[in-house]
């Protein structure tokens, strides 16, 4: 059985789109863990804040399944099968890793782990100890490395989850 996180984010309707993702996502992976919700700048193009966080399950699945049913939640809620890379999104669900899986093909891990604190962040609150397969340091240790004024981040305070 894989141990799995992914990221998930919005910044269209984020409460909403976040909150149906997840319930998506259950039906899936029934065991699914998630971290605080986070808000933070959109990175890469000017747009509105998103809603960030990382979910943790264990699977059977391969890695190209888990990505197919993550791109298939994605389009149920609104995302366009080929949108662009840098534009305001309802859900975004990235496979960050995959037990400790190293996999160019699938980005594995994937880059924006060490690149973005709306990622490192929540990963770090939910499997502070677990090392990056290729730098072999903990996301903690990472996190606390982390230059805190490169991008903005606050946790979200209003409940998105009841």
């Amino acid at each position: 059985m894989a141990h799995i996180f992914i990221g998930i984010g919005s910044s269209i309707n984020r409460g909403e789109n976040i909150r149906e993702g997840v319930l998506i996502l259950k039906t899936y992976f029934s065991d699914l863990q998630l971290s605080t919700v986070y808000e933070s700048e959109a990175v890469g193009f000017d747009g509105g804040n998103f809603y960030n966080l990382v979910a943790e399950f264990n699977s059977d699945l391969s890695v190209k399944e888990v990505i197919t049913i993550l791109k298939r939640i994605e389009v149920q809620l609104g995302r366009p099968e080929k949108a662009i890379k840098y534009a305001p999104r309802t859900l975004d669900l990235d496979l960050l890793l995959y037990d400790q899986k190293v996999d160019s093909n699938n980005d594995l891990p994937r880059a924006e782990i060490t690149k973005n604190a709306f990622v490192l962040q929540p990963l770090a609150e939910l499997a502070p100890t677990l090392k990056h397969p290729i730098l072999t340091i903990s996301y903690q240790q990472l996190w606390s490395q982390y230059p805190k004024n490169k991008q903005k981040l606050w946790e979200v305070t209003t409940p998105i989850f009841d």
